[in-house]
């Protein structure tokens, strides 16, 4: 959970809820699909800036560990 904001959370949340609306306004019509791709493409946003969000924090701690490193080698000086 420390990966998603309250606005990711809230874009979840009103999409399935709009969807789910939808699924029963329009039925299994050829509006389906359409609602269906726009969920879908909500939900890839939300997957990738969590990706995003994994990968930052990751490259975070890797610039660490060469800050560390770089000290002990300037301290040995």
């Amino acid at each position: 959970m420390k990966h998603f904001d309250i606005g990711s959370l809230l874009v979840i949340l009103i999409t399935f809820v709009l969807f789910t609306i939808a699924l029963f306004f329009t039925g299994f019509t050829h509006d389906l699909l359409l609602e269906a791709g726009v969920f879908l493409v909500s939900v890839k946003l939300i997957i990738m800036a969590y990706k995003s969000s994994v990968s930052s924090l990751r490259i975070h701690q890797e610039l660490e560990e060469i800050k560390s490193m770089l000290r002990e080698i300037k301290q040995r000086d």
